[in-house]
């Protein structure tokens, strides 16, 4: 293989595929990135077994072939080349080393041979639609932030994507929860999605597509089965497996009969929390809402350091409550809002509080009180 290409060209290939591949694997091939040259272009393709990113990175191609070799080293080597540089690959005769040479730098890396690299097998993908980057940014962004870490429930660590009637309309729906929250997002849902089956898409998956999709302009093709799922934007092939686990049914979380409405300036609200709640302890990082007509006062009490309030104006005209939330699950939720004014529905002091953009009312947000 001799083949070479822009410096700029194969350091966003890589950037798209290393992340990837594990920094430490008991499977020495896991860690290598393939590399493929044919026609006009080489290929880069790395997997971890559940994941699969490939990318095309334009080249001049003056022998095909393809090999193995370390994906972070060849990312951090060409990270370091000049801007502007041109990079040639070159690999020996015998196919156990490659030589990268730009300018005056000439690096040798050792190969493992492309038969050993792992194909993740899509098989037969029942259904495929489009949609916008920009719309499945906003499934992703408005949710991912509430997936669960807890292992041993394995099913919440990662998002639900599912199409629902709402309003008389289709739509393509994401909802991710970890017990104590919850993040539904759903936009118009896209021709082709009819009747496909509600998928989990793994964490690091969406940890993936979030970087992948950063053009708003750029289509992306969506191929699924019941357990894989394949995301095509521009260049850039991600396939992953699906977690095999039954949601559950979210539905029964979201209350319907809050009726204690408070309307709050978002901005305000979450500089607040973010300063009341730097007195409180690392554990229990509650912060206290007393809600009264025409006002809201923030407070948190922590034995070992100290106490604060804050007093900020709101809309509500209900009766007085008051109500425990864990601070950094307020300041997740308000850094999602877009708008200018927040939404909570409220029902009593050990009652779930839906939270919303009073712009914005294709996502919903769902609170576990704490105690104070």
């Amino acid at each position: 293989m001799r083949v070479i290409l822009e410096r700029s060209n194969l350091l966003k290939s890589l950037s798209h595929v290393h992340r990837v591949v594990e920094r430490r694997n008991t499977i020495p091939i896991l860690s290598n990135v393939l590399l493929a040259a044919d026609g006009a272009s080489l290929e880069l393709k790395a997997t971890d077994l559940d994941l699969e990113v490939t990318e095309a990175a334009q080249a001049t191609v003056e022998q095909g072939g393809a090999t193995t070799v370390p994906a972070h080293l060849l990312y951090d080597i060409v990270r370091k080349l000049p801007d502007g540089s041109e990079v040639m690959l070159k690999t020996d005769d015998n196919g156990t080393a490659m030589a990268v040479i730009s300018g005056r730098s000439n690096f040798r890396l050792q190969c493992l041979p492309q038969g050993d690299f792992p194909a993740l097998t899509a098989g037969q993908f029942s259904h495929i639609f489009r949609m916008d980057a920009a719309a499945l940014r906003g499934l992703i962004e408005k949710t991912q932030f509430a997936i669960s870490t807890e292992e041993t429930r394995y099913y919440l660590n990662g998002i639900y994507l599912h199409t629902v009637e709402a309003d008389g309309a289709l739509k393509l729906r994401s909802v991710a929860t970890d017990g104590h929250r919850l993040a539904r997002a759903e936009f118009e849902a896209p021709a082709g999605s009819e009747g496909m089956p509600g998928i989990i898409i793994p964490r690091k998956t969406v940890g993936e597509l979030q970087k992948l999709v950063d053009d708003p302009d750029v289509a992306v093709t969506v191929e699924l089965s019941d357990t894989k799922i394949r995301f095509t934007i521009g260049s850039v092939v991600l396939t992953s497996k699906l977690i095999d686990g039954t949601f559950p049914d979210y539905q029964r979380v979201i209350p319907t009969g809050n009726d204690k409405e408070l309307i709050i300036d978002r901005q305000s609200f979450s500089a607040a929390v973010d300063r009341v709640s730097t007195v409180s302890s690392e554990r229990g990082r509650a912060v206290k809402l007393a809600i009264s007509e025409g006002q809201v006062t923030l407070t948190v009490n922590n034995p070992d350091s100290g106490s604060a309030t804050e007093e900020l104006a709101a809309s509500y005209d209900s009766d007085p409550i008051e109500i425990g939330f864990n601070a950094r699950y307020l300041l997740d939720v308000a850094a999602q809002l877009s708008g200018t004014e927040a939404r909570f529905m409220l029902a009593d002091a050990g009652s779930p509080t839906v939270i919303q953009d009073t712009s914005d009312m294709h996502t919903l947000y769902v609170l576990m009180p704490m105690r104070v």
